[in-house]
């Protein structure tokens, strides 16, 4: 069944879509949202011409409307998402005017509702409010940003004891300051807000010098104080460096595991032997026209086509097209040779690489994926030799 027009649109607007229509209004839509921050910017000079800022405010008029536009697309859009499909498009598109994505994109057209109320655009202040509310619409093109809100909710009972951590050390610190430094410096030190700056300043490590302990034991507390900021920050480092590697493997494994059950040859596989793979590929995503593999390289892996199509160039000035599911590079890998023909891509195309040292490893234990590579590799063999009195294998 053909999707519908809503469900097209749906997957063009959708941030995480990797096909060229997307990437293509993803790179639209950036260059929309940096003329208007550019625009926005430039008019805040007020040394400029008369001229110049008429135009740069038409300019921020036609930006806004477009993403005037863009926000009605995806309320109308919004019932595609699988996250409402339980729900009535009324609701579903509640849902998501109220999520994260929604509000920016309806703070992102507020500027259209304050020009219409007759608020100039003007100066210095109105474009720092344009700027606030455009800016936004940048971090929804950042997948980091959820990756960043799970980790917090993965790491969040290492994250809280840190901060506790922090808590402890900074009134501890505070308060000791407070008792040493009050006499000598009443206007610094006389209240535990003044010394809890100062605390802040000097755990954070930022050391801005506005503030500095007289007395012996203030120093004394000072140098423990940034000695344990050193030690919190590294710990609050580790737990964030090492929460983000692991839903990096996370992501790419669902990533890899998502291609991968696209290619025919993995489908007759078990999950179990399917999970062992998918742990020893490699996505690459390459544009039209792109050269994979050369003539003379060294024979050091193999491709799966997840999507798209590639032309393998015979040495016989012939060329054959493969297309998804297909794979190649199998001969020098098996033979152990230099390649003898070059691969380059037709379309954008995704392929997944499997190098030898991974490929005789899997092939030890799961003998059927090694034959099934070798059975394709002595028909294109076989193919080839019924070409020409050579063999120009992959």
């Amino acid at each position: 069944m053909a999707p519908t027009l809503r469900a097209r649109i749906f997957g063009l607007l959708r941030y995480t879509d990797p096909s060229p229509s997307a990437r293509r209004w993803r790179a639209l839509h950036l260059t929309v949202l940096g003329i208007g921050l550019l625009a926005v910017i430039l008019l805040s000079i007020d040394e400029l011409p008369r001229e110049i800022k008429h135009w740069l405010r038409v300019v921020i008029w036609a930006v806004t409307v477009v993403f005037f536009l863009e926000y009605l697309l995806r309320l109308w859009v919004a019932p595609e998402a699988t996250r409402f499909d339980q729900q009535s498009p009324t609701m579903a598109r509640a849902r998501w005017a109220m999520s994260v994505s929604g509000l920016i994109g309806l703070l992102a057209v507020m500027p259209a509702a304050m020009l219409a109320g007759g608020y100039g655009i003007t100066g210095s202040d109105t474009a720092s409010v344009f700027c606030i509310l455009w800016i936004l619409k940048l971090g929804l093109h950042a997948p980091a940003f959820g990756t960043l809100s799970r980790v917090v909710s993965n790491e969040r009972a290492p994250i809280a004891s840190v901060l506790i951590l922090f808590g402890i050390v900074l009134m501890l610190a505070a308060t000791a300051a407070h008792l040493l430094e009050r006499v000598r410096q009443p206007d610094q030190f006389g209240s535990l807000p003044g010394a809890m700056w100062w605390a802040v300043v000097t755990l954070t490590t930022t050391g801005y010098g506005d503030v500095v302990p007289h007395t012996v034991g203030g120093k004394m507390i000072g140098a423990m104080l940034m000695i344990s900021g050193i030690i919190v920050l590294a710990l609050m480092t580790g737990v964030l460096a090492t929460g983000f590697a692991q839903e990096e493997r996370r992501r790419e494994y669902l990533r890899v595991w998502d291609q991968v059950a696209r290619v025919p040859i993995f489908a007759s596989l078990g999950v179990v032997t399917l999970s062992e793979i998918v742990g020893k590929l490699r996505t690459r995503y390459y544009p039209p026209r792109i050269t994979v593999v050369r003539r003379g390289d060294v024979g050091d892996s193999m491709f799966f086509i997840s999507s798209g199509e590639v032309e393998v160039r015979l040495p016989n000035g012939g060329a054959v097209r493969l297309g998804d599911g297909a794979f190649f590079g199998e001969m020098a890998l098996l033979e152990r040779q230099p390649r003898t023909a070059s691969v380059a891509t037709i379309k954008p195309t995704t392929l997944l690489v499997l190098y030898a040292s991974d490929f005789y490893e899997i092939a030890s234990h799961i003998p059927a994926l090694a034959e099934a590579v070798e059975v394709e590799a002595r028909r294109r063999r076989e193919e080839n030799l019924g070409r020409q009195p050579g063999e120009p294998g992959r």
